[in-house]
């Protein structure tokens, strides 16, 4: 055991502060508060696991977005190449299209009849002379 000398400088209650200022400082284990190293251990891979899987979540959701922005972009292209392929109308549209058309045909085949009797009355009328 160490004896602590006084000097003529010190007093008692500062001997005996002194005392009490470095027992307060050591630290008595309690066996209450203690944890097996196992613990200690076990909780660090937990939290690595658990930072491994958020950072695996957040690949995965950036992935999703980017594959969202890039269907949005592909559904942007599409509409726009039916568009000049007039391909985004209607069923309807579509069949009144198809009516306009078949009276155009129609019109060109009464003329192309037309034209055919002129043409056919042409040459038998240079047969005749």
């Amino acid at each position: 055991m160490k004896r602590f000398a006084a000097n003529p400088m010190t007093t008692l209650e500062y001997d005996w502060w002194w005392g009490k200022r470095v027992n307060d400082n050591i630290l008595v284990s309690s066996q209450e508060s203690t944890r097996p190293i196992e613990e200690h251990l076990q909780v660090i891979p937990f939290e690595l696991e658990i930072k491994l899987e958020a950072e695996k979540m957040r690949k995965r959701k950036n992935k999703a977005e980017e594959d969202l922005d890039n269907l949005k972009t592909y559904y942007k292209k599409l509409r726009l190449s039916m568009r000049t392929a007039r391909l985004g109308k209607t069923l309807e549209q579509w069949r009144q299209e198809i009516k306009e058309e078949n009276i155009r045909a129609n019109q060109w085949e009464k003329k192309f009849q037309g034209a055919r009797v002129r043409e056919d009355a042409l040459e038998r009328d240079l047969l005749k002379i």
